[in-house]
């Protein structure tokens, strides 16, 4: 899409749309969004809450009982962080905010992204030291790490810059 100027000084991006309309756009495009990594970070927290409810938990080392804690707080984290664009709304709701408002969410729906990212990460990491033992487990969780940044940042930042090379 190629962006515009409307006359009043702001950018468009050449949708016949106001910035009410646009702001109402793009909320629920995030909530489309954030409803699928909201579900995944809730469901893996409920299972990393349920592990230390396990027999096999008292078998783990001082070492894979602290990744398991930071695990878990960095679940608790990505959790709160993606469910709190629904706070903001609540607190903003009647303000005529919503352009605010899709600024706060997006920061906290990435924010989310990378914490959820190390949730699994460390989760990956947990899970691979306690079933395997070894040290192979840092290198695949490391390979796997690599292979979300290289999905989340990499690839949508090869898109982005190549639109905008076309844009011009």
């Amino acid at each position: 899409m190629r962006q515009t100027d409307d006359g009043s000084g702001s950018s468009r991006t050449g949708r016949d749309e106001s910035p009410e309309e646009r702001a109402d756009r793009q909320w629920g495009e995030m909530l489309q969004e954030v409803r699928v990594t909201q579900t995944g970070a809730q469901i893996l927290f409920g299972f990393l809450i349920s592990v230390a409810f396990t027999p096999r938990f008292a078998q783990l080392s001082a070492t894979e009982r602290t990744l398991y804690v930071i695990t878990v707080i960095l679940g608790a984290m990505a959790t709160g962080t993606l469910i709190a664009p629904v706070a903001f709304h609540r607190f903003f709701a009647g303000h005529r905010l919503k352009p605010e408002l899709d600024r706060a969410a997006a920061r906290l729906i990435s924010l989310g992204l990378v914490l959820l990212a190390l949730t699994v990460g460390s989760a990956l990491l947990l899970l691979l030291l306690v079933a395997t033992g070894s040290a192979t487990a840092w290198a695949v969780t490391g390979g796997v790490m690599a292979w979300f940044a290289t999905c989340w940042l990499v690839l949508p930042w090869l898109v982005l810059s190549r639109a905008r090379r076309r844009q011009r």
